[in-house]
């Protein structure tokens, strides 16, 4: 009951402070309110448990070539078999094939992600429908009949959770390997979509090209992703283990496979785990970065309570002169404490109901967990428990004046020893809001200098004037011939158009379709390879009129005609400026022979391995890195093929976005069934790359700017604190001749001094932080010295600023009135 007692009479203590109450509370609110959306999104992300069955049981197999560089180079069919034939801690593997189908029959026609899986995936996977039923055993082997699984993402957003579709025919058409038609059979339950986010799932017999010989019998023709099922009593370090031994046997088996030089691993996580490593590092980062803006937010307050405490120090005194033990004082100031904080929680929950949103809406750049994030109890409990942590704080950051102490009512000793007390503690919340403030500032720093960097790197791609358009290919009674006639027709068509001054056909949007092309192994005429290397390089097709269309330059020789790549014709190819000086280095490499002799070619009969003469040198196209490397690239002319994927670059001095209608008719009226799809210019295509990175720089430059406004608020409230405390002695100061600039100028060096101070410490405890969280997380890396240098000056020079209105009233003191105080 006492305690309800001082609840009732802090509330009224507060009411006589609205303003500082008001103050506290949208501050609390905005530490409390931060941390309490991010830790629901993390624990979404990271921690909440995946719909699958036993999914503690679920795991992900990993082969990589680090000397390569490439971190997941898929399986075989054979490999997956020879792993299938000798684990015995795994009771089952689940496989999956990612590939682009055109999908003729829901709807307007689209080219949709789809996983291509065999009859034991979905029981691997521990996976439900929600309607229909799902691929099984019975759906295996070429003679069974082609079936799909709609993904429930895909049902609910593109078809309305229309439950007819069960039943339907589709047409799945994979370009010039084929097409087979499909029965939708389910719909799959809301699930995290790894290791693709896919429209659909199709058993194996709607892909020709898992029917073939490459598939089936081409041990280095590697393109599925693996999973299993740990047996009863196994554990994830013995499924490894055995993992491990069986690989080492498999590439002993077959030597010629694994290359020395690409040293190839093999590796198993749980599959929670393997699904939230993409995310882990920002999201952990986001949450340390919430927990500095909750530091610098309860150092605020802390700050605006001494200065309280001091305005009430008579009170104090009194009450400990009549009584009162310190104890009971601290319950008092507790129950304020409670009441400013759990008003605070409520306003930051309330405001972090929205703020979830818009996190998950960035979350999802890097965790496809995000995407069905919602709202959910944590808020509660985590915003409670920063409550009670605040209130706490509050409590017993001031130091209370006792009976023993305050000699009855004397209390002007008392005064002085409160105040004296309270301004080092203020100075030390001061220094601890700079010293987080630096350390978010030098990271949102760090992060829009590269995004920047990023921003202004030059492709040597003319972006602004070049429309991208996704025509996949279409095999439906169509020879390859009469594909690639297509494309000439739709590309003279389309060169006929007003504004339009070249069109020209290619394989990948630059930066959009990653990995579209081909790393091959290959050589060159009259170079001798040395042991350890395995030079590679994209393999390109394009169309006559590619370059021009992309403002590229042809450094020697000439571009493709419209005879080259003709059957009976000398094979022909374009390279790249790197790939020319590092094959022939100091000659000219028109006239010389590029050919293929990667081990996949005798699965991939349409890749010509013959020597191909070159016939032009172009500037580098780095089609992959956003900020661009040498690349070593062999282009080949469209009539030769392969044709895997359909993009049409449109090179215009007009507005781009004008033809999306006039092109797409065209193209509409030669083949009604085919999609025209993800028009954009080079430009957009590029910003919607740097998307992640610009939402990167936009959160933590936020997070950056609240600590700084609340730091340096925190650093006026101190000295116009410290100059209230000091007028007595600036007055005296003033009577014995010292000046006014002085004055100012101390105070603003007290400013300086304490920026300085926690400038240090946030760099102290930066560097510390960086450096353990590299050890765990090799994406965090050392900010430069550029945002360093940046992000202490702004400090510096924001403090100062912030340290001249106190100064500026220090000076402006009036002696008589200074002198009468106390």
């Amino acid at each position: 009951m006492s305690f309800l007692r001082d609840l009732r009479i802090a509330f009224h203590s507060l009411m006589r402070t609205q303003g500082l109450a008001i103050t506290v509370i949208l501050t609390l609110a905005l530490g409390i309110g931060a941390n309490a959306a991010i830790f629901t999104l993390v624990r979404g992300v990271l921690l909440k448990p995946l719909v699958n069955r036993d999914e503690d049981r679920l795991i992900y197999i990993r082969q990589s070539a680090p000397g390569t560089g490439d971190d997941n180079t898929a399986f075989s069919v054979p490999e997956i078999l020879d792993l299938r034939a000798s684990v015995k801690t795994l009771s089952a593997f689940g496989d999956f094939s990612t590939t682009e189908f055109t999908m003729i029959g829901l709807g307007e026609p689209r080219v949709v992600q789809a996983g291509v899986v065999g009859g034991n995936y979905f029981e691997v996977m521990g996976l439900h429908p929600v309607l229909g039923r799902l691929i099984g055993p019975q759906d295996d082997g070429p003679k069974a009949a082609g079936v799909v699984v709609l993904t429930y993402r895909f049902w609910s957003t593109a078809l309305g959770k229309d439950p007819g579709v069960l039943g339907k025919t589709v047409r799945l058409d994979s370009g010039l390997m084929g097409d087979r038609s499909a029965t939708v059979i389910g719909v799959l339950e809301p699930s995290i979509p790894y290791p693709q986010d896919t429209e659909l799932i199709a058993n194996i017999v709607t892909s020709p090209h898992h029917l073939s010989a490459t598939m089936v019998t081409g041990r280095v023709h590697r393109m599925t992703e693996l999973f299993g099922r740990l047996a009863p009593g196994a554990t994830v370090e013995q499924a490894r283990a055995e993992l491990r031994s069986a690989y080492g046997a498999m590439t002993k088996a077959h030597p010629e496979a694994y290359s020395v030089k690409a040293n190839f691993q093999i590796g198993a996580k749980l599959l929670r785990e393997q699904i939230t490593s993409g995310a882990r590092t920002v999201l952990l980062v986001l949450l340390a970065a919430s927990a500095l803006v909750f530091v610098i937010a309860c150092s605020n307050v802390a700050n605006l309570i001494l200065t309280r405490t001091v305005r009430r120090e008579g009170e104090l005194a009194t009450r400990a002169a009549l009584g009162a033990s310190t104890g009971a004082l601290r319950r008092m100031l507790l129950a304020e404490g409670l009441l400013l904080c759990g008003v605070g929680a409520a306003v930051g929950i309330w405001s972090a109901q929205p703020m979830v949103a818009i996190l998950a809406r960035y979350a999802s750049r890097f965790s496809v967990r995000a995407l069905d994030l919602t709202v959910d109890s944590s808020l509660l409990w985590v915003g409670g428990a920063l409550a009670i942590v605040a209130a706490v704080i509050l409590a017993f950051v001031p130091r209370l004046p006792s009976a023993g102490t305050s000699n009855g009512l004397n209390l002007s000793s008392g005064t002085a020893r409160i105040t004296g007390s309270t301004s080092r503690r203020q100075r030390v919340f001061a220094v601890t809001q700079i010293a987080a403030s630096f350390v978010l500032l030098a990271g949102a720093s760090t992060v829009i200098t590269t995004l920047i960097a990023l921003q202004t790197a030059q492709t040597g791609l003319d972006m602004r004037h070049v429309l991208t358009i996704n025509v996949p290919p279409m095999s439906h009674g169509k020879t390859p011939e009469q594909v690639v006639e297509f494309y000439k027709e739709s590309i003279r068509r389309i060169d006929a158009l007003p504004g339009v001054n070249k069109t020209a056909f290619g394989l990948a949007v630059p930066w959009r379709d990653i990995g579209s092309g081909f790393g091959l192994q290959f050589s060159a005429d009259g170079h001798v390879h040395t042991p350890n290397e395995d030079p590679r390089a994209q393999l390109r097709v394009v169309s006559p009129g590619f370059f021009a269309a992309l403002g590229v330059p042809i450094l020697a020789g000439r571009d493709f005609n419209e005879e080259d790549g003709q059957k009976g014709k000398e094979p022909v190819a374009i390279v790249s400026e790197t790939l020319a000086k590092r094959m022939f280095p100091n000659q000219d490499a028109v006239g010389r022979h590029v050919y293929w002799t990667d081990p996949v070619m005798q699965f991939a009969p349409g890749i010509n391995p013959a020597p191909h003469r070159i016939i032009g040198v172009t500037a580098d196209i780095d089609d992959e890195h956003v900020v661009p490397e040498p690349i070593v690239t062999i282009y080949g002319p469209f009539e030769e093929g392969p044709i895997f994927g359909g993009r049409l670059f449109i090179h215009t001095g007009a507005d781009p976005y004008s033809l999306v209608t006039p092109v797409t008719r065209i193209i509409r009226g030669m083949s009604a069934d085919q999609p025209v799809e993800h028009a954009a210019t080079l430009e957009d295509v590029r910003a919607e790359v740097l998307t992640p990175d610009r939402l990167n720089s936009l959160v933590f430059g936020v997070f950056a700017a609240v600590a700084l406004a609340i730091a340096l608020v925190g650093v006026a409230g101190v000295l116009a604190f410290s100059v209230s405390a000091r007028t007595r002695e600036f007055g005296i100061r003033l009577a014995l001749g010292s000046q006014p600039g002085h004055l100012l100028k101390g105070v603003i060096a007290e400013g300086a001094v304490m920026a300085v101070a926690g400038v240090l410490a946030g760099a102290a405890f930066g560097y510390v932080a960086a450096r353990l969280a590299g050890s765990y997380f090799f994406e965090v890396k050392m900010p430069g010295a550029l945002p360093v240098v940046l992000s202490a000056f702004v400090l510096l020079a924001a403090a100062v600023v912030a340290s001249w209105l106190p100064a500026a009233r220090a000076a402006r003191i009036d002696v008589i009135q200074a002198l009468r105080s106390e």
